[in-house]
């Protein structure tokens, strides 16, 4: 180190670091998590853990940041469609009409009411929440990094078309000129940028729609994991009501749903307490199970989700390796949903983002959705050079948190040689 003061930052950071690492390993997911903490059942509806964002490490010695590659997920956002809470309210409105509602019951009924004032209209689209959430990364960004925005800076932004996304990316964007009005940013959400941003092969497509491959496996977990009854007696006097089309174990996944996602709207109504801790620990096995086998690693799939993600880190290298050979600083900011950052985060080979597991019941144990992708989840990598050195340093991070690279031999951690990077990377997509 060049001086006193220096070092003493790098220790205390380092010190920091490793309280933090010993945390995580501890904290691999378990049923008293789920327990403690029921927002994460949500799963990918689980809003973003601003609370365990990292310390910022310091600089390694004589090197400066002049690069930043983001790839971020949508923010925080109301449930898809608006039918998703319509068709659970009109039904509860159908159990009051024939007199089948409990008192609990009745007591969701207005809740589910309340809900619905914020909800309608608002299907698939950015909470208030999610607007903060990504002018609070960016703010960070700019914080930590400001020799990346200086005035010969080339920042560029992509989105999705789904506008979800394309808020994301504005309200981002948004954020970085609030800090320097001279700022310009070029932002894009054509369909072209679909080909790499949000790409799935027919294999992939074929294998998450198909009767024969993971469903009937999945079917009978959820049978195993689902048990309604308890919860369909608390709330209905009799269920003789229920449309055919209907049943106690899809309900109870509806209610389920929409409980998941009001950490993401502006109500301080909650449907947690409807359910026990054991129901909600296995409802969550039952997503994780399908996001883990359709997205990531999961051995039943084969491997083949990684090849989505292809085009993506393809781009990354790409535009990085632009921006170091034409010795320019500036930012990539690229948008898009959970789909893409699960696969993209499993062939980065990220720690605990590509575990492979076959049985179901260790699903949870090798790999969580709300730790890979929360709502406005992300991966960043920092590139950082020297006067007087051919040598580029990089550094990742997931949800703004220092993450391993257990694979690639690093520099000294939490940085890596980029072009030791670039060889395993090339590696893989060759």
């Amino acid at each position: 180190m060049n001086n006193p003061d220096s070092f003493i930052k790098q220790i205390f950071w380092w010190v920091i670091l490793t309280i933090s690492h010993i945390t995580v390993l501890w904290g691999q997911t378990t049923a008293q998590e789920i327990f403690d903490n029921p927002e994460k059942s949500g799963g990918v509806q689980y809003a973003y853990p601003v609370q365990h964002v990292g310390p910022a490490a310091p600089y390694p010695d004589g090197y400066k940041p002049f690069y930043i590659s983001h790839f971020g997920r949508h923010g925080s956002r109301y449930l898809v469609t608006d039918n998703e809470y319509k068709e659970i309210l009109d039904l509860f409105n159908l159990a009051y009409e024939v007199k089948a509602l409990t008192m609990l019951g009745k007591d969701v009924f207005q809740r589910l009411k309340t809900i619905w004032l914020e909800a309608e209209g608002h299907g698939g689209e950015l909470s208030p929440l999610g607007i903060e959430q990504q002018k609070s990364i960016s703010s960070r960004l700019i914080t930590r990094y400001p020799e990346v925005f200086g005035k010969k800076a080339k920042i560029a932004a992509v989105s999705t078309t789904v506008p979800r996304c394309i808020h994301s990316m504005e309200h981002f964007c948004q954020r970085l000129t609030e800090f320097n009005p001279e700022m310009i940013i070029l932002q894009d959400a054509d369909s072209a940028h679909m080909e790499y941003l949000n790409f799935h092969t027919p294999e992939a497509v074929r294998f998450r729609s198909d009767s024969n491959t993971w469903k009937q496996k999945y079917n009978q977990f959820e049978k195993l994991h689902v048990h309604p009854e308890r919860l369909m007696n608390s709330l209905f006097i009799h269920t003789n009501f229920l449309p055919l089309t209907e049943n106690a174990n899809s309900l109870m996944l509806k209610l389920f749903n929409i409980a998941s996602n009001l950490q993401n709207m502006q109500t301080e109504i909650s449907l947690y307490d409807l359910f026990e801790k054991q129901e909600l620990f296995n409802l969550w096995q039952c997503r994780n199970y399908k996001l883990y086998v359709q997205y990531a690693n999961a051995a039943e799939n084969g491997g083949i989700m990684m090849e989505n993600a292809k085009p993506l880190l393809k781009n990354i290298i790409e535009t990085a390796n632009k921006y170091i050979e034409s010795n320019s600083s500036g930012a990539s900011f690229r948008f898009g949903h959970d789909g893409n950052i699960i696969p993209l985060a499993m062939l980065l080979h990220l720690e605990d983002c590509y575990n492979s597991a076959s049985d179901p019941s260790d699903f949870y144990k090798v790999w969580s959705d709300f730790k890979v992708a929360p709502m406005a989840g992300n991966i960043q990598i920092i590139f950082f050079k020297k006067n007087g050195s051919k040598d580029i340093l990089v550094k990742f991070l997931h949800n703004e948190t220092i993450v391993k690279l257990p694979l690639v031999s690093s520099y000294s951690f939490p940085y890596y040689l980029w072009s030791d990077v670039l060889d395993y990377y090339e590696g893989l997509l060759r």
